[in-house]
């Protein structure tokens, strides 16, 4: 792996990707109501790799699952390719979310009783993609990083860091233009969540697909070419 940071800039130079305009979110409970987004607004275009960090409670998973269409925000808009992503149908954002996004989560969520290669493949088959296309895109991809001789275990037999690199090749299954990525080495030790961060580095130099990472890790941040504050549900002016 390349552990050279990329040079930093203010935006990438392959064309907006995502427009995110004055985005609220806000949850009731109990009759309170709390702000958790506060008017964000970001530009991301593609083949970018964005950090964001802050303290717990700021709002950046919020924020991520809402980029994902995971969540619905309370005001504002997420223009993605000048198309806003809520004016969809439900049924609209669902083939969004699992044709052209691709998520990582702290914890990898695979699938016990199947193995590399199938975990890998589960959401080309909701999709309703040809089977063995599907189990032969993702031998490529568990060869691509790394995991060639692992591809038929299942995920008890594999390591943590093993298991975060199917998240990653799951992930990536669909081709997606943009990977959203939250806390994806919090759960592993330094040595292993720094291989898997390499990974995510070296795959976006390798495919130009836009990379958006909630972390907490500090030196991680600095090394992604952008990288945002976010505090009490809104972005800072400094930079990390």
């Amino acid at each position: 792996m390349n552990n050279a940071a990329p040079q930093r800039t203010e935006a990438g130079t392959d064309g907006r990707l995502l427009q995110i305009q004055d985005i609220c979110k806000a949850y009731a409970h109990n009759g309170t109501l709390t702000q958790v987004l506060n008017g964000v607004n970001l530009t991301v275009s593609a083949g970018d790799m964005l950090a964001i960090i802050g303290p717990s409670g700021a709002g950046k998973s919020t924020l991520l699952h809402i980029l994902g269409a995971l969540d619905s925000p309370t005001g504002g808009r997420v223009l993605y390719r000048d198309e806003d992503i809520f004016a969809r149908t439900p049924a609209e954002r669902a083939g969004f979310r699992n044709r052209r996004v691709g998520f990582i989560f702290q914890f990898h969520h695979l699938l016990p009783e199947f193995d590399a290669v199938e975990n890998t493949c589960m959401p080309a088959l909701i999709a309703g993609q040809d089977a063995r296309r599907c189990r032969q895109r993702a031998r490529e991809l568990l060869e691509r990083i790394g995991l060639g001789s692992r591809m038929h275990h299942k995920p008890g037999e594999l390591s943590g860091g093993e298991q975060q690199r199917v998240a990653v090749a799951r992930a990536l299954i669909m081709g997606p233009e943009l990977v959203l990525a939250d806390e994806p080495t919090g759960n592993l030790d330094s040595h292993t969540g720094q291989e898997v961060f390499d990974l995510l580095i070296e795959l976006n130099a390798r495919t130009r697909t836009t990379l958006i990472m909630v972390t907490h890790n500090e030196e991680f941040a600095r090394r992604m070419p952008r990288c945002i504050t976010l505090r009490d549900g809104a972005i800072v002016p400094h930079a990390c």
